[in-house]
């Protein structure tokens, strides 16, 4: 008797190439396991700073939560963006001071920077995992001409990708650096994948974005691209679709086919 293929989900037919040209991917939490290590350097940052603060005024100490705080606040979102929004959300307001400001300075750039010499630290001790379902996927796509960027708010983009020994798999790379350099809105605003896909010489409605926070999925949304597809890692496909992802999967290898 001859055996029957196994059928395909039906997301796995989603990416063609006669509709779209170019996939641009999110990278924490989408081609990388590094999701829950931002979210607990963030709170290791957050908790020491309100700790700090709340002794100095003499009043209680909430400390910060991952699974309100990170994704209501800082998910997605460039560094700086996500230590003022955080800070709006507890009524703190603090100088901006500037990018180089050092880590122990009390300013939003010093706060945000402390998170990223906890997050650079993190990547040398332990290293970076990409999920298998992405890499294949990314393969895949690669061997079938889609033209591939790794659109992220992350300044350790590049670490990251090396750290995973995947950094010769894209076409392009639009990062933290890019925004600070280029002056771009970040996510929710569209302006990164938008900019991804001018220098890929494609149209939006021709491009696929693949992401897993809220703020990219909007980012999507509103750059009006062809197709988007949120990654629900942590069991929230709900809310994804609530803000316009098209297709949600729960791990890239569903697309693969």
């Amino acid at each position: 008797m001859a055996t029957r293929p196994t059928p395909q989900p039906e997301s796995a037919g989603a990416i063609v190439r006669d509709r779209y040209d170019a996939v641009l991917l999110d990278l924490d939490g989408v081609i990388t396991d590094t999701a829950d290590l931002h979210a607990a350097c963030w709170k290791q940052m957050f908790d020491d700073y309100l700790r700090k603060r709340a002794a100095q005024k003499r009043e209680p100490f909430h400390p910060f939560d991952i699974a309100a705080d990170y994704h209501r606040h800082v998910d997605g979102k460039p560094r700086f963006d996500g230590v003022r929004d955080f800070l709006a959300s507890r009524g703190i307001e603090l100088s901006e001071g500037g990018p180089d400001d050092p880590p122990h300075a009390e300013t939003v750039s010093g706060l945000g920077n402390r998170k990223n010499d906890l997050v650079n630290s993190t990547i040398e001790d332990v290293g970076i995992a990409p999920y298998e379902g992405s890499v294949k996927l990314i393969h895949q796509l690669r061997n079938r001409g889609f033209k591939i960027a790794v659109v992220t708010s992350s300044q350790n983009c590049a670490a990251v990708l090396r750290s995973a020994k995947i950094d010769g798999l894209f076409d392009l790379s639009i990062d933290g650096t890019t925004i600070l350099a280029e002056g771009l809105a970040g996510k929710p605003a569209p302006d990164t994948f938008l900019l991804a896909a001018k220098r890929l010489g494609v149209e939006p409605s021709r491009a696929v974005v693949v992401e897993d926070a809220i703020s990219g999925v909007e980012a999507a949304c509103a750059g009006k691209f062809g197709l988007v597809v949120g990654v629900a890692r942590k069991g929230n496909a709900g809310e994804l679709r609530k803000h316009g992802a098209h297709l949600v999967v729960n791990d890239l290898s569903e697309l693969v086919g």
